[in-house]
């Protein structure tokens, strides 16, 4: 199968086992999703999700938090760790929506990668769950799968999403990306792949090899 075949069929395959395809962090609006994808930074989004509704009741938008004492926003979010250099940015972020974006998160991964601490997967984030936009969210269980199928030979970020963007249906990628994330804490863990239980492993790179070795 060529890669486009490929990643067609695991598109369905994960459809099939995930009809749902949610993002784990709790959020109503765009603000609140960025900031919480701040927040998961090297932290579990089940901890962010029980930081975020105390956060997002004292601040509940971007003008609010912009006018924020640093001490509390890092008192309210310091189970999530690196909760100084976090809550700098939580403010940092909420400041400049405020003075250059008119209070409304961006829409487009340019102008959303110049916020503090915002790199392309949070970016890709909030432009596909928000917005609606394609968009190829590579985070690690992404990265590992579409590796392990044989659709890419790198774990460098940007170039997973360059060469996926070109395999992926643009309609179907956000929801994609979450269904993979399902699917890498579940089935294709980093310790264990679970080849058994894969409803990809006919057409799967690392399946068939472990199979074949087996």
């Amino acid at each position: 199968m060529r890669k486009r075949e490929i990643t067609l069929a695991a598109v369905k395959a994960l459809e099939e086992l995930y009809p749902e395809a949610v993002c784990s962090l709790t959020y109503t609006d765009a603000f609140q999703l960025l900031i919480a994808t701040r927040l998961s930074a090297q932290c579990t989004d089940a901890r962010v999700n029980m930081v975020t509704p105390a956060l997002f009741e004292r601040f509940p938008d971007a003008k609010s938090m912009s006018d924020a004492d640093i001490v509390e926003v890092e008192n309210l979010i310091k189970s999530c760790g690196l909760y100084k250099t976090k809550a700098r940015d939580l403010i940092n972020i909420a400041k400049r929506i405020t003075s250059d974006f008119g209070g409304k998160v961006p829409d487009n991964i340019d102008d959303l990668t110049t916020l503090a601490g915002v790199g392309r997967k949070t970016a890709n984030l909030v432009c596909g769950d928000i917005y609606g936009k394609p968009a190829v969210v590579c985070d690690t269980h992404f990265i590992r799968l579409v590796n392990r199928l044989g659709l890419v030979n790198t774990k460098d970020p940007i170039k997973v999403e360059r060469e996926m963007i070109k395999l992926l249906p643009p309609d179907k990628s956000s929801d994609f990306c979450h269904r993979t994330v399902l699917f890498g804490r579940n089935i294709c863990t980093a310790r264990k792949t679970n080849c058994e239980k894969c409803p990809m492993k006919k057409f799967c790179l690392y399946g068939n090899q472990t199979t074949d070795n087996g």
